[in-house]
């Protein structure tokens, strides 16, 4: 039987913080750490990442100090925050109803036991998203040995709805119906032929716009992402710049108030769409172009999805090529 490799735990003179060592290809190796639990808790990771070889069993280790490990790999892989939290809750659903307090308790039946009471209290497409989250922490936890290989957690069905989409009179209706209100006018006719998101929409500065090339230099927040140079059709640059040329000078933003609900409100009734959301602005980008046969690659870079699946589901339900498909068939010869 090979000897068992070691790893151990110590601090260095005058430096703050604790230390982990070990030999690793003949050569010494340290991690530094802020706290001595922390390098006590990587100390049991190398230690089985050693000893791998002849040391095959799962480490039983401490509920919150593998959230905490997880959490910096997590930072270290540039999670953004808002991601992170969501990965962080769905840990603490996970163990507010399954009830372990270390790795050796997440097993099958407590996956399962998750997924059928999360199930209860809340609807699918968010239960999919804490399936998501888990199944990543499932695959870390595997790869670092505090869990047994072969563990299983699958997204449950969802029933595919319509997308909620205008149609090109309805667009018509309500860019004429907000004529009153300038600026609100602009924003919906730039969600309609950019798909941006309000929020996003509410951080481009008038520097921008590039009104040479009918660009707009844009942020997504959500995503962290940005776009140097975004096409926009050229009706709506006139229509920028002829309402930047209105501005006071030494103004940063393009917009000058805060988005309006009450107004937004007032023109969708009057439009006969009282449910409309702001939102659905950004799929009716999407599903006018998928109908004119733009691609699915296009689309998702325009709307920056991660996954052509994601446009094609959530924000078109059309397929263009199916629809160019089906467009081959002699039909016209038939009638």
């Amino acid at each position: 039987m090979e000897t068992m490799k070691k790893a151990w735990v110590y601090k260095r003179k005058g430096i703050k913080g604790w230390w982990t060592g070990w030999y690793e290809c003949g050569k010494r190796k340290a991690k530094a750490f802020p706290t001595k639990s922390l390098a006590e808790h990587f100390r049991n990771i190398k230690y089985t990442q050693l000893n791998s070889d002849v040391f095959t069993s799962v480490v039983d280790f401490d509920w919150n100090q593998m959230i905490e490990e997880y959490r910096q790999c997590k930072q270290v892989e540039g999670l953004v925050d808002a991601s992170l939290y969501e990965v962080l809750l769905t840990l603490r659903h996970f163990k507010r109803i399954v009830g372990l307090d270390s790795s050796k308790e997440i097993t099958q039946q407590n996956l399962d036991t998750f997924v059928l009471k999360r199930s209860r209290e809340v609807g699918r497409n968010t239960l999919n998203k804490d399936i998501t989250n888990l199944h990543a922490f499932l695959n870390w936890a595997v790869k670092n040995c505090f869990v047994a290989s072969g563990l299983k957690i699958k997204k449950v069905g969802v029933p595919q709805k319509p997308v909620v989409s205008l149609s090109p009179k309805q667009v018509r209706d309500l860019i004429t119906l907000a004529s009153r209100y300038p600026t609100l006018q602009s924003r919906i006719l730039l969600a309609v032929t950019t798909g941006l998101r309000r929020g996003d929409i509410e951080s481009i500065r008038i520097g921008d716009v590039h009104f040479d090339r009918n660009t707009i230099t844009t942020r997504n927040r959500k995503a962290k992402k940005s776009m140097a140079e975004r096409p926009v059709p050229e009706q709506v640059t006139t229509e920028l710049a002829n309402y930047v040329a209105t501005l006071p000078d030494g103004q940063e933003f393009l917009f000058v108030d805060r988005f309006s609900p009450k107004k937004w409100e007032k023109i969708r009734r009057k439009a006969g769409l009282p449910d409309l959301k702001f939102h659905d602005l950004r799929k009716t980008f999407a599903f006018l172009l998928a109908q004119r046969g733009v691609s699915t690659a296009v689309t998702q870079r325009l709307l920056e999805h991660s996954t052509p699946q994601l446009t094609n589901q959530v924000y078109t339900n059309v397929d263009p090529v199916l629809r160019q498909a089906i467009s081959l068939l002699p039909v016209a010869e038939w009638l």
